[in-house]
C-alpha cells in the first residue's frame, strides 16, 4: 500500500495543462450552444465541428482498441477452425457460451468505473478516479474466483444444456485454457475505463495493435509447429490479455498525463466496498442481459437437428457481427465519456448535443458495414473455413445479419449514453422485459414451433432488440438534462464522501 500522506494533509494542485484544455474546449461548446444571439446554422455548424472533434479523439483510438481486442478472440477462432469444423464448434461454443459470461459480467461491473470516473473527471475530482479504479479492481478480481468454478464445470453446463458431448468435450478443454484470462479482464477493464473516462486512449490503442501481432504470432506457432491444438491457442489468448494489461498498468503508473488522476496505491480503495459493490452489481446487470442475449441464440442453435452446421455457420454470422459491433462500442465509450464529462462540468446542453452526434455517425457507419456484408455474403464465410455447406448457410442468414448490424448502430451508442448517466439499473429493467420476455421466447417460437432453425431464432431475438432501441430513443429524446447534471452532482458528492 502506498503513504496515506495525501489524503490526511491537503495538497494545492495544479491543473496540467493537458486537462485545463480539454475543459475550456467543453466550456467553448456549451457557451456556443447557449448563445441565442449567432444564426442557427452557425451555432450549431460549429458546435457539430467541436463535438466532432472531442467525439472522434475518444472514438477513433477507442474504436481501434476494441478491434484489436475482439481480433485476438477473432484470430484464435480462425486459428481452431482451420484445425477442423469440430474445433470451430468448440471454440464458437467455449467463446460464444462460456467466455462471454465472463466478459459479460466482469465488463458490466467495470461500468460503475466508467459512469463514476467520467462524471468525477468532469466535475475535477480528480483524486477520485484513482481511488474508484482500485475498488473496482478488488471486487473484479474477488468475482473471478467464483467465475474460475463455472469454467471448471463447463462441460456439464453444456450438456445439461443441451450440447452434443463431443461439441461440449473439446469447448472444455478449450474453456480450461481460458481460466487466466478471467483475471486479465479483472484489471484491464477497470483501467480501460479510468483511461478512457480521461480521453486518453491512444496508448492503449498502440500497446493493443502490438499485442495483436504477438498473439498472433505465438498463436501460429502452438498451433501448427507445437501441436498444442485448442488448449495451446486458449492458453495464448490468455496470456495475450495479460500483455495487454501490464502494457496499460505501466503507462498508467509512469504516464504524465495520469499525474493527477493516479497518485498511487490507497487504503481508502479499501472502504466503501459494499456500496461500490452494490453500484457495480447494477451496472453488471445491464450490460450482461445485453451481453448474454446473443449468447442464448448460440446455445439455441446447438439443440437443433444438425448442430455442427447450424453452429458454424451462427458463429460466423455472430463474429462477422461482434467485429462490426467494435465500431459501435467505440462510439459506446465515446458517448459515456462526453456525457459523463459534461454532466460532471454541469453543461446540460452539450450533453444533449453529444448524444445526437454520435448517434447520427455510429448510424451511418453502421450502414456502410451493412453494405459490404451484402455484397460479400456468398464469399465471406471463406475466411474461416473451406466447408462449401457452411459458406451456403452463412450466405442464407446474411440478410439478418445486415439488419443485426443496422440496429448496433444506434443500440450500443444509447447504451453508452445511459451508462454516462448511471440509468444502469433502469436499462436492466428494459432488457429483461424486450430480451427475455419477448426476444428469447419469440426466437424459440419462431425456431422450433414453425420450425424455422437458426433464422427463425434469430428473427425473433432480433424483434426483441429492435423493442429495446425504439424505447432508449425514447427515453433518451424526453430526458431532461439540467436534471441529470443535477443527479450528477448528488453522485459524486455520495461517492466522495466514501
Amino acid at each position: 500500500m502506498g503513504s496515506n500522506s495525501d489524503e490526511d494533509v491537503p495538497q494545492p494542485t495544479v491543473e496540467s495543462p493537458l486537462l485545463s484544455n480539454k475543459h475550456e474546449c467543453n466550456d467553448e461548446l456549451e457557451t456556443l450552444l447557449s448563445d441565442t444571439h449567432l444564426p442557427f446554422v452557425q451555432r450549431y455548424s460549429k458546435a457539430t465541428w467541436i463535438e466532432m472533434k472531442l467525439m472522434f479523439y475518444i472514438a477513433a483510438p477507442a474504436v481501434f482498441v476494441y478491434m484489436m481486442n475482439f481480433l485476438m478472440t477473432m484470430f484464435t477462432q480462425i486459428f481452431s477452425g482451420h484445425l477442423g469444423n469440430l474445433e470451430l464448434a468448440a471454440s464458437s461454443l467455449g467463446n460464444n457460451g462460456i467466455q462471454i459470461f465472463a466478459y459479460g459480467l466482469m465488463l458490466g461491473m467495470g461500468s460503475a468505473v466508467e459512469t463514476l470516473c467520467g462524471q468525477a473527471y468532469g466535475g475535477e475530482k480528480y483524486d477520485m478516479l484513482g481511488i474508484y479504479l482500485q475498488r473496482s479492481a478488488i471486487l473484479l478480481t474477488l468475482t473471478g474466483f467464483v467465475l474460475t468454478i463455472i469454467y471448471i464445470f463447463c462441460k456439464p453446463i453444456l450438456i445439461f444444456l443441451g450440447e452434443s458431448k463431443e461439441i461440449a468435450s473439446a469447448a472444455e478443454v478449450f474453456v480450461y485454457g481460458l481460466i487466466p484470462q478471467i483475471f486479465a479482464y479483472a484489471i484491464n477493464f477497470p483501467i480501460q475505463k479510468f483511461l478512457q473516462a480521461q480521453s486518453i486512449v491512444f496508448p492503449s490503442a498502440y500497446i493493443s495493435a502490438g499485442t495483436l501481432v504477438i498473439h498472433v504470432v505465438l498463436s501460429w506457432v502452438v498451433a501448427y509447429k507445437m501441436g498444442l491444438g485448442l488448449l495451446g491457442v486458449a492458453l495464448v489468448l490468455s496470456l495475450s490479455w495479460w500483455i495487454l494489461v501490464l502494457g496499460q498498468f505501466v503507462y498508467m503508473i509512469k504516464g504524465q498525463k495520469c499525474k493527477e488522476t493516479w497518485r498511487g496505491f490507497s487504503a481508502k480503495a479499501l472502504s466503501g466496498l459494499p456500496g461500490f459493490f452494490k453500484l457495480s452489481v447494477a451496472s453488471a446487470v445491464m450490460l450482461c442481459l445485453e451481453t448474454w442475449y446473443f449468447q442464448i441464440l448460440v446455445l439455441l442453435a446447438g439443440l437443433l437437428d444438425h448442430p455442427q452446421l447450424a453452429l458454424d455457420s451462427l458463429s460466423i454470422c455472430t463474429t462477422i457481427s461482434e467485429l462490426v459491433f467494435m465500431i459501435s462500442i467505440g462510439f459506446n465509450a465515446a458517448a459515456s465519456v462526453r456525457v459523463s464529462n459534461e454532466l460532471g462540468s454541469r453543461h446540460p446542453k452539450s450533453a444533449a448535443f453529444s448524444v445526437v452526434v454520435v448517434t447520427i455517425v455510429a448510424f451511418i457507419i453502421s450502414i456502410f458495414c451493412t453494405v459490404i456484408v451484402l455484397v460479400l455474403r456468398n464469399v465471406i464465410s471463406y475466411a474461416f473455413t473451406k466447408g462449401p455447406g457452411v459458406a451456403t448457410a452463412v450466405s442464407d442468414l446474411c440478410p439478418l445479419l445486415a439488419l443485426t448490424l443496422l440496429l448496433n448502430g444506434i443500440q450500443p451508442v444509447l447504451s453508452g449514453v445511459a451508462v454516462g448517466c448511471g440509468w444502469q439499473a433502469f436499462v436492466a429493467y428494459l432488457n429483461i422485459g424486450c430480451y427475455y420476455i419477448v426476444g428469447v421466447p419469440l426466437g424459440a417460437l419462431l425456431g422450433f414451433y414453425f420450425k424455422l432453425g437458426v433464422k427463425g431464432i434469430w428473427l425473433g431475438m432480433i424483434g426483441g432488440t429492435c423493442m429495446q432501441t425504439i424505447i432508449l430513443i425514447w427515453v433518451t429524446f424526453r430526458t431532461d438534462w439540467n436534471k441529470e447534471v443535477e443527479e450528477s452532482v448528488k453522485r459524486l458528492n455520495k461517492w466522495e464522501d466514501k
